[in-house]
């Protein structure tokens, strides 16, 4: 009789699952946090048994590194992407960027992982590490490359290219925080890739050696 794990279909299943189990972990971390979380409401999102999960993954930081790593890293590939293809001028650049992510921003449960991260972060140093590691450290990196690139064309003005990335960001992560943090109660939201567009606008003349923002 033949072995049901060597039937095509069932090795083509077996391939998916742990892609599965990162889709049901992301959504279960998004509605209840990291330390609610339970490795049986993975199981249950994902369709599987909790021994099944052991099958691929150590433990439940394990799974929030491979939910990093897997559906939330590749934005950032994408973007490094965009920008190494990028044939024009670094506005053009940043006026494609920054409303690129902030896009990705308002549409994804990217902002509740983000606030679990720094709201569990004391009690589970972990998440902290692999939310920079994977994504903090070096989407700065490519932004702080580009700008660095760009100063030495003389396209940006002199000045530290990091605190010109962060600048360019922060006001993204400050609304996705609000969102999830303040709307809940009440508090009147805003339109991410608005706020973007607005920023940008305002920031670029003081970073442009071109102070007509071009």
């Amino acid at each position: 009789m033949p072995n049901p794990s060597e039937h095509p279909k069932w090795r083509r299943r077996s391939k998916e699952r742990p892609a599965e189990i990162v889709s049901a972990a992301y959504a279960v971390f998004a509605e209840k946090g990291f330390s609610a979380a339970k490795l049986d409401d993975i199981a249950q999102r994902a369709g599987v048994s909790k021994g099944a999960l052991y099958l691929y993954f150590g433990n439940k930081q394990d799974i929030f590194e491979a939910v990093v790593h897997d559906a939330i890293a590749p934005n950032i590939g994408a973007i490094e992407t965009m920008a190494l293809q990028h044939p024009g001028p670094f506005a053009d650049l940043v006026r494609l960027i920054i409303p690129s992510i902030a896009q990705i921003a308002a549409t994804s449960s990217l902002g509740k992982v983000i606030k679990m991260v720094v709201g569990e972060s004391g009690n589970f140093p972990e998440l902290a590490r692999i939310w920079h590691d994977e994504l903090i450290a070096r989407a700065l990196g490519i932004l702080t490359g580009l700008i660095e690139r760009a100063q030495t064309r003389g396209e940006v003005k002199p000045g530290d290219p990091r605190n010109y990335a962060v600048s360019l960001i922060s006001p993204m992560l400050i609304a996705v925080l609000f969102r999830e943090t303040f709307e809940p109660v009440g508090g009147t939201g805003f339109d991410i890739p608005a706020l973007a567009r607005q920023h940008i606008e305002t920031v670029l003349p003081g970073l442009l050696v071109e102070s007509d923002g071009r």
